[in-house]
């Protein structure tokens, strides 16, 4: 996973009215969860905008008020309209505890079938993984090298070395669309 750092300051007061507040001096209300413990804190919204802006996992040091703690990002959300950032939730990595999260995709190779004409359509852009925090990868590759017009590569057919991929086998990864041009012959 790649590294990210966050510095935060505790809250003192919590509820509707102080977020908001919060939120209009630019900083992001946020809470840290996951070891018995939970922790209320604030940091400014730029430090969130390199999490928010890639599809990548992201390992974050959580650096609030001289505490440091290793999460990841668990869930936004996002204001309705303006599609502002409202809230933060960051899920405390422990370890020998296996954590899920979602990996993006990576293709590796050249499918036969797209070099005879046909068209690469990625289903899932993610899977997630079950493990220890220390063998989530960057990407999940997937080799594309055997992939023909019509076929498809399926979850089951992808392995992760040292975690497990909690997505359904028989899901399909991607396919190689035959264009309509092929499709009489």
């Amino acid at each position: 996973m790649k590294k990210h750092e966050i510095v935060g300051y505790k809250r003192a007061n919590l509820g509707r009215s102080e977020s908001a507040t919060l939120r209009a001096e630019g900083y992001i209300p946020s809470v840290l969860y996951g070891n018995g413990e939970q922790v209320h804190f604030y940091a400014p919204t730029i430090l969130f905008r390199q999490l928010l802006s890639t599809p990548d996992a992201y390992e974050v040091t959580l650096n609030i008020e001289g505490d440091e703690y290793k999460a990841i990002l668990q869930e936004t959300q996002f204001h309705p309209v303006s599609d502002m950032l409202l809230h933060a939730d960051f899920l405390q990595i422990v370890d020998g505890k296996p954590l899920k999260i979602n990996v993006p995709v990576r293709f590796v190779g050249v499918a036969p079938g797209v070099q005879k004409g046909g068209k690469l359509i990625q289903k899932i852009r993610k899977l997630k993984l079950k493990g220890a925090a220390e063998n989530i990868p960057d990407y999940v590759d997937v080799d594309i090298t055997n992939l023909d017009l019509g076929k498809t590569i399926k979850v089951g057919q992808v392995t992760v070395e040292g975690v497990d991929i909690l997505d359904s086998p028989s899901n399909p990864i991607a396919s190689i669309e035959i264009p309509r041009s092929m499709r009489g012959k």
